[in-house]
């Protein structure tokens, strides 16, 4: 069997690309048919991803770079890595916390323009310090929006510093609310949160309902002299309203890890160089993790944290495996379960689950999977994928 190609379309930590077997993948920058690619930052809407991918793993939580809408069409499973550099991305908003709190910012800046001796400095460091007297930050409450893994684990040290804290997350999952604090208390929209909050920390993907989440209504909402904090993506404020809120004294400051030509030279503004997951420590947690993900998908068909198709695990129980990646339309179990059957093969164990308008099955079956079985399958109308797995060693 020739080794499967994986593409790199970015460098991926090689602590995660030396998990592929080098008996049985190719990992490389120019692979000519990739099975799959791995990518963190690179645009791929106008790339020409060829007809060979079946997976894209993106070491990292945000997939805006990846055409999903696209992928799923044609069956291609894309994974990302939540929760993989949740730790790196706390520690930058709690130091955002902080830094906003004491005004390092504006502090840092006036020091750096500074001439003279020592005894001259001495003198106006003393007079300026009145400039940035800032606010500590027991007591106060921080809001944060978003509870997943990264929000959880602000709030945990929020908590620890003496903060209250107030989330809401309409979409929490069950996982993430057994995890999150007793102390932390939930409020029902973004509204409320915002109007009891001296810090407020955002953590949403950029999807149409959290474009301008953060607009000029919410920041007229907000106490006087909150604090902004957004870790998550740009588009998630709407810069004009911020720039305003700033102007007017009714934010005291805004900290961001998305630099832009009419953010990065206001005096209030922390404006980081998209630091979030730029730890040795995360970016190796991500390629790990990535890197786990697409190979169980390659080498036995199962899913775990993919943004469009369902999370799919089936133990192998079989030598012969197939992988069907369709559209979530009625009889689908049956129309397969059919085709099989008139191949002479054996279903010996099988799964179906759905998300949204995806499906995907997995089959075990009792003898080796023909090509004609296989295009049986693959004439079934909504089907997008048919995969014959790799033999499972005895």
């Amino acid at each position: 069997m020739s080794k499967r190609q994986i593409l790199v379309l970015n460098k991926i930590a090689s602590v995660g690309t030396k998990r592929f077997p080098v008996e049985n993948y190719e990992v490389g920058s120019e692979v000519a048919k990739p099975a799959a690619i791995l990518v963190r930052s690179a645009k791929m809407h106008d790339m020409e991803i060829p007809l060979s991918v079946q997976a894209i793993g993106r070491a990292g939580a945000g997939t805006n770079n990846i055409p999903i809408a696209d992928m799923s069409k044609r069956g291609v499973v894309v994974f990302n890595t939540p929760g993989a550099n949740a730790n790196a991305v706390k520690e930058l908003v709690l130091a955002g916390i902080l830094m906003a709190a004491r005004n390092i910012g504006p502090a840092m800046k006036f020091v750096g323009g500074l001439e003279g001796d020592d005894a001259a400095l001495s003198v106006v460091v003393e007079d300026g310090k009145k400039h940035f007297v800032g606010i500590e930050v027991p007591g106060r409450t921080l809001g944060i929006v978003g509870l997943g893994a990264v929000g959880g684990m602000v709030a945990d040290t929020a908590l620890k510093l003496g903060m209250k804290v107030l989330g809401y997350d309409p979409e929490i999952t069950v996982d993430a609310a057994w995890r999150l604090s007793s102390d932390v208390k939930r409020v029902m929209s973004v509204g409320e949160l915002i109007k009891h909050s001296d810090f407020i920390t955002l953590h949403v993907p950029l999807i149409d309902a959290t474009r301008h989440l953060i607009n000029a209504e919410r920041v007229d909402m907000m106490k006087h002299g909150a604090v902004l904090i957004n870790f998550a993506r740009e588009g998630v404020i709407d810069e004009q309203a911020v720039i305003d809120g700033l102007d007017s004294k009714k934010l005291r400051a805004y900290v961001c890890d998305f630099p832009t030509a009419r953010m990065k030279s206001h005096p209030n503004v922390i404006a980081l160089p998209h630091l979030g997951a730029s730890t040795q420590e995360a970016e190796d947690n991500c390629a790990v993790m990535v890197v786990d993900q697409v190979r169980e998908y390659l080498d036995n068909g199962n899913i775990s944290n993919s943004v469009n198709f369902p999370a799919v695990y089936m133990p192998r129980e079989s030598a012969y495996r197939l992988a069907v990646a369709n559209a979530n339309v009625p009889n689908m179990l049956g129309q397969i379960s059919t085709a099989m059957a008139d191949v002479g093969l054996n279903i010996h164990n099988m799964v179906n689950k759905s998300r949204g308008e995806m499906a995907y099955t997995l089959l075990d079956v009792d003898s080796a999977i023909s090509e004609a079985a296989v295009a049986k399958v693959r004439a079934i109308a909504g089907v997008l994928n048919v995969r014959v797995l790799p033999q499972k060693q005895e």
